[in-house]
């Protein structure tokens, strides 16, 4: 994957002289299991063409966010606007219909069922059929290997091939935002590679927003835009990836430095 700097595509003080358009605007979000409080007064805004990575230690309620964006979890307070609109405790599948997907943690593909039916399950509020058959060559052409296995059993793949299942299986929404949940958790890094340099096409070529939870921080700086560092649940700081990538605090803490 190429090591170009991506800074400052997307991050909302260096996307040029015009103000940016805001795929997802997130304010004052309180989240809460029971009693128990998750995320607190979070706010981040995800400008439309951007890579935005959320990084923090185990725990520190990032899953917790792209579960609440996409509908799994009900905030208790604050807004979550996609394109200008308030998605904050709709269903999920009317997020999805809007232009939202979810790639989640342990990628959760259905075992039993082959990749092809995976991917068709991707498509499950679309009705246009011959556009569906497109996307599936076309998500074919994307990660070969899910070509290449088009009637295995998802359950029979390795970790990377379920990971590329994930993804493909989202992109049949035909989403605008992308949501991704650790994408590298259990995978060869050689895998990892292939991974995220499709995401970086996705980004670049068709202009997929995309806001991405990942444990390899210096994996996930390198490729996005902007960065917002939780922790217990709050944001600690935020900035362009690489200032953040190049502060001690964040070099010692995430990057082994």
């Amino acid at each position: 994957m190429s090591s170009e700097s991506l800074i400052g595509k997307g991050s909302p003080e260096t996307m040029g002289k015009e103000p940016p358009s805001m795929m997802l605007d997130i304010m004052n979000l309180g989240v809460c299991y029971g009693v128990i409080p998750a995320l607190h007064g979070l706010s981040l805004k995800v400008p439309e063409g951007s890579i935005v990575t959320l990084i923090g230690a185990n725990g520190a309620g990032k899953s917790t966010l792209l579960r609440t964006i996409s509908g799994l979890i009900a905030p208790h307070a604050g807004s979550i606007l996609l394109e200008g609109r308030e998605i904050g405790g709709a269903p999920a599948h009317q997020i999805v219909g809007r232009g939202l997907a979810h790639v989640p943690e342990g990628r959760l593909v259905f075992p039993d069922l082959t990749v092809k039916e995976n991917l068709r399950m991707g498509a499950y509020l679309r009705r246009d059929r011959k556009e569906i058959a497109a996307d599936l060559e076309w998500v074919g052409e994307f990660f070969p290997r899910l070509r290449e296995r088009i009637s295995q059993l998802a359950g029979t793949l390795s970790g990377g091939e379920q990971q590329m299942l994930a993804i493909g299986r989202a992109l049949m929404s035909r989403p605008r935002c992308l949501l991704l949940d650790e994408p590298s958790l259990g995978i060869a890094p050689l895998l990892v590679e292939t991974i995220f340099s499709r995401l970086v096409d996705l980004n670049r070529e068709r202009g997929m927003t995309m806001l991405l939870v990942e444990q390899n921080a210096s994996l996930a700086l390198r490729v996005s835009d902007y960065a917002y560092v939780l922790e217990t649940g709050r944001i600690h700081l935020e900035g362009p990836s690489a200032e953040i990538k190049n502060r001690p605090e964040i070099q010692a803490a995430y990057l082994g430095h």
